[in-house]
């Protein structure tokens, strides 16, 4: 009954959100309000109908931790792909890498090249080890031989800052696209999506999360190949009769087909390429997603699936921001004060949305703002999930309690740490307004690239690892990290209102991997303690298990 009274109060907030449209001219450099989309409305409260239900289902399924965390590892490759390709097609894809191929072209795929690239990664180095040594978490592989308290400790809080920075970027996201359609102020747009993704999480857990991520991926993926496949339409689905015309109108010019502004300065786009490919194999919450599946087998097919929908989709965002040029760009509708040549309406987040409206009115846009809507519910929802397990499974369960938790006792406490994310996401969400979210997802990867992933792999891959190599690197990847990010122009100058940056670069991956690695490696060869012995020598027992998968749960015995 509690459960229900929660949900009904949610959609209850979600409906009034959406009639109660607040007027008034926008501010310079803001999204201009718009008049009721009901087509939009109207969407956004089936889906959120259809997925309180969903939740309302879950919370009945949801009896232990296992099923909380990892669905009681009952998803299929199948289903699991679909649900990985889910959370990494977030509103950064939809609508920060539209906005970036319309704004800089090739640029912008060479973004998405770079996102690709760190799928290989996890399904050859990574995917069939995960499943084997994790559980929950996959501090419960860097902790495997490793001590227990001092390793998920810091996997926690490098886990906690990364889900953070992705927040900011879905959250942000949200905010635009509810302030654009409902003409809502973005602040109350921000509660809104915080408060619809406490209760998809705290009641429904994974199992409510996985099956929100699977609906909205094929929405997704079906309401972004329709919006492609009108607007290419136009050209006579002639590729280079599109880039003709782009180039020609684009104030690029011939230079929107060639690598521009983002490759001019090399150190930033290496580091960026860093932080995207290895980055990948650092998210907490596409990582907990491996511990979903039956066994290995199934986590190799969820790569394999999830990078077959994601390069699918990446090519169909490439040719929507391209047509978006032409389309969206070149008509006085999308302009404000109805002048071509003034900035778009909604800023450059939202050239998406604009496309759609342009090429299937209210009724396709509403589609997919409701898509858009979901992509950012359900991708919160995993990160909030990813950061309440940390908070419970590691530090609570692990750490403080060590071991002697009851079930009920961590799934309460995870509960109550995916209400205290949520305020913390609406706090950053509202903070970094300004910020375009795919870059916002870019400084995300970054620090995932350098906190989480050396540690990690090096746990999976090298016997000399040690406790103190594995906190030294963590700790020195996690802080040089977010300080290089803090002291950048995107913080320092941006958000902060310095005037000059004191870190000469955008992105920390370059510089903090190799800190984060250097540091494991030195500190782990000069530890002779015996404590570090007994480590070295536990290998094999891991090595054995990561091969076979003898002893986790779930996995075949032999």
């Amino acid at each position: 009954m509690r459960t229900s009274n929660y949900i009904f109060a949610a959609l209850s907030l979600l409906t009034a959100s959406g009639l109660a449209v607040a007027a008034g001219p926008a501010m310079e450099g803001e999204i201009q309000q718009q008049a009721t989309n009901w087509h939009a409305i109207i969407m956004f409260v089936i889906f959120v109908t259809m997925t309180m239900g969903i939740t309302y289902w879950a919370a009945s399924r949801t009896k232990s931790t296992s099923d909380f965390y990892t669905a009681g590892g009952g998803i299929t490759g199948f289903q699991n792909g679909l649900a990985i390709a889910g959370d990494y097609m977030s509103a950064a894809t939809l609508l920060g890498l539209t906005a970036m191929v319309y704004g800089k072209g090739y640029d912008g795929y060479i973004y998405m090249m770079a996102f690709f690239a760190g799928w290989p990664i996890i399904l050859f180095l990574m995917a069939e080890r995960l499943r084997n040594l994790g559980r929950f978490t996959f501090s419960d592989i860097t902790a495997y031989r490793l001590d227990q308290g001092k390793v998920r400790t810091m996997a926690a809080i490098s886990s906690l800052i990364v889900v953070c920075f992705y927040l900011i970027a879905q959250m942000v996201g949200a905010g635009q696209l509810i302030k654009l359609l409902f003409g809502l102020e973005y602040n109350v747009a921000i509660f809104a999506v915080g408060i619809l993704m406490m209760v998809y999480v705290t009641f429904g857990g994974m199992v409510a999360t996985t099956w929100v991520q699977i609906i909205k991926a094929c929405m997704l993926l079906a309401g972004g190949t329709l919006v492609m496949f009108l607007a290419f339409s136009q050209f006579g689905f002639s590729f280079e009769n599109l880039l003709d015309k782009a180039m020609s109108m684009h104030t690029l010019g011939d230079k929107l087909m060639s690598p521009g502004a983002l490759l001019a300065d090399p150190v930033t786009a290496i580091s960026l390429g860093l932080g995207l490919m290895f980055g990948t194999a650092g998210l907490p919450h596409i990582l907990m997603r491996f511990f979903t599946v039956t066994d290995a087998k199934e986590a190799r097919k969820s790569v394999l699936y999830a990078s077959g929908f994601v390069a699918y989709f990446f090519n169909v965002i490439f040719l929507m921001g391209l047509c978006a040029i032409l389309i969206v760009g070149q008509n006085p509708e999308f302009f404000e004060g109805g002048e071509v040549g003034k900035k778009l309406i909604g800023g450059g987040n939202m050239v998406a949305m604009h496309l759609a409206k342009a090429v299937g009115g209210d009724m396709l846009l509403g589609f997919l703002a409701a898509v858009a809507f979901a992509t950012i519910l359900a991708v919160v929802s995993g990160l909030a999930l990813a950061g309440a397990s940390a908070i419970s499974h590691d530090l609570y369960a692990r750490v403080i309690k060590k071991g002697t938790a009851s079930e009920a006792a961590e799934i309460r406490v995870s509960k109550i740490a995916t209400i205290c994310l949520g305020a913390v996401a609406i706090v950053l969400g509202i903070l970094f307004e300004k910020q375009n979210i795919a870059f916002m997802v870019g400084l995300a990867f970054g620090v995932a690239a350098a906190a989480n992933f050396p540690v990690l792999i090096l746990s999976m891959y090298w016997k000399g690892l040690t406790t103190r190599g594995a906190l030294f690197g963590g700790y020195s990847g996690l802080i040089s990290a977010v300080a290089f990010v803090v002291f950048s122009k995107s913080v320092w100058v941006d958000v902060l209102g310095n005037a000059a940056p004191l870190f000469p670069y955008t992105q920390p991956a370059l510089f903090a991997m190799p800190i984060a690695f250097l540091m494991a490696f030195i500190m782990s060869k000069t530890d002779g303690s015996v404590r570090a012995k007994a480590e070295i020598d536990a290998f094999e027992d891991q090595y054995v298990r990561a091969q076979t998968g003898y002893g986790a749960s779930g996995a075949a015995s032999h």
